[in-house]
């Protein structure tokens, strides 16, 4: 019996130094990303789920960069589920305020040049660490 599956967004946002948004939440560091509601497009879906988890509202969406495929226990359901995340390259305005969305267990939110990028990447799961590889931010050791 195949698994249900959960269409999902979200981006991967740079600042105009070229700086990419990382969030910390439950030990790991990931991307903002979240579930599309129902009649919601995943381009909608990406630009809401990145202006809910890290607080920016002046985003720019950008071309898609992959999708991924995860497989997780969802709590709420009680049962395995498959997550397909659609991502996509964003662009924030400078000098926005970041607020972490502490609902979703988030717990910090940094603007990342290239070494740190490269230490968070060695604490991050498979699916971003793979996104991140294919638009370039990370090249796996």
């Amino acid at each position: 019996m195949s698994k249900p599956r959960i269409e999902a967004a979200g981006g991967l946002i740079t600042d105009s130094q070229g700086h990419l948004l990382l969030i910390y939440r439950r030990g790991y560091w990931d991307l903002p990303k979240g579930k599309v509601d129902p009649g919601e497009s995943v381009e909608d879906c990406a630009i809401r789920e990145v202006q809910e988890e890290t607080g920016i509202s002046e985003v720019t969406l950008g071309e898609l960069l992959g999708i991924t495929l995860h497989e997780y226990f969802d709590q709420w359901t009680h049962q395995d589920v498959e997550k397909q995340t659609h991502w996509f390259a964003m662009k924030a305005a400078d000098g926005q305020h970041l607020t972490p969305q502490t609902e979703e267990d988030i717990e910090q939110l940094i603007w990342a040049d290239q070494i740190q990028i490269d230490l968070c990447m060695q604490d991050t799961y498979p699916n971003i660490l793979e996104i991140v590889s294919k638009a370039g931010f990370y090249k796996k050791p």
